[in-house]
């Protein structure tokens, strides 16, 4: 039957930033597929609050606090998921993020963790989770979950749009260093109902806007990119590497616009 190629029974899956929204929803949703879930974030309560909701529903899943900015918790994750379950076959990076800010308020500090959390940290994770695939499953699956901010002009959201871009050229390349053992995606993400969003979708006119401008007419949910995850974490998409899925309701332009103050002379 198909629907078997994207069973992930028997494997094991990392996944960052898994604390709450997006990484919560593909957490569970690898659970649902049959995978052990290894779930990794900085806050314990939102951890322990996933674990329950799998364990509850029947799935596997273990916690580890995890600051993926620190590189003995990024060893941490991955070596507690093959010690815990022997082996690893696919990597979410989920962790990531950079709020709005305009472009000359933007200090070298900003600038330079925007980069650090949204490609430097899925980079290291992606080499310590490849050398663990291959040595305990033999193969395996990254996926990294970038934003349409990498490939759209949103005013506010240079930092981020600069970093999310770079992950998605390194995507293309470890694809192809790492093929064909390790088979490495990304998922490009568009306006999704977690608490970013919020102050958009709390607003009756702000959230009216944003739907409008949303050809599929709502924002995205984390179910929606779980269910993209899935694809491209299970042999369903085993032919599959150094591409990058839109899952963004549509959307070719802005479903809103960040007002910036315009560039001046200085005196």
């Amino acid at each position: 039957m198909i629907l078997d190629d994207f069973r992930l029974d028997g494997r094991v899956a990392v996944v960052t930033g898994a604390g709450q929204g997006i990484g919560r929803g593909i957490a569970i949703g690898l659970a649902e597929a049959g995978a052990s879930v290894v779930i990794g974030a900085r806050t314990a309560a939102d951890l322990d609050e996933v674990v329950a909701h799998v364990e509850g529903a029947g799935g596997t899943a273990m916690a580890v606090v995890t600051d993926v900015l620190v590189d003995e918790d990024r060893r941490r994750l991955v070596d507690s998921a093959v010690r815990q379950y022997g082996r690893l076959d696919v990597l979410i990076n989920n962790a990531g993020g950079t709020g709005p800010r305009p472009a000359m308020a933007t200090s070298e500090r900003f600038f330079d963790m925007a980069m650090k959390f949204n490609v430097t940290s899925p980079f290291l994770m992606s080499q310590l989770a490849a050398q663990a695939m291959v040595d305990t499953a033999g193969s395996g699956a990254i996926v990294n979950i970038s934003s349409r901010a990498s490939d759209m002009v949103l005013g506010a959201f240079t930092a981020y749009g600069a970093g999310k871009a770079a992950l998605n050229q390194m995507t293309r390349n470890l694809a192809a260093e790492f093929a064909p053992l390790v088979r490495v995606n990304g998922i490009i993400v568009g306006g999704v109902a977690t608490k970013g969003l919020e102050v958009v979708l709390t607003n009756d006119d702000l959230r009216a806007q944003f739907e409008a401008n949303t050809p599929m007419g709502r924002p995205g949910t984390p179910r929606d990119i779980a269910c993209a995850a899935l694809y491209l974490a299970s042999p369903a998409s085993s032919w599959v590497t150094g591409k990058l899925l839109h899952v963004d309701g549509g959307c070719e332009r802005p479903a809103m616009d960040v007002p910036v103050p315009r560039l001046r002379p200085s005196h």
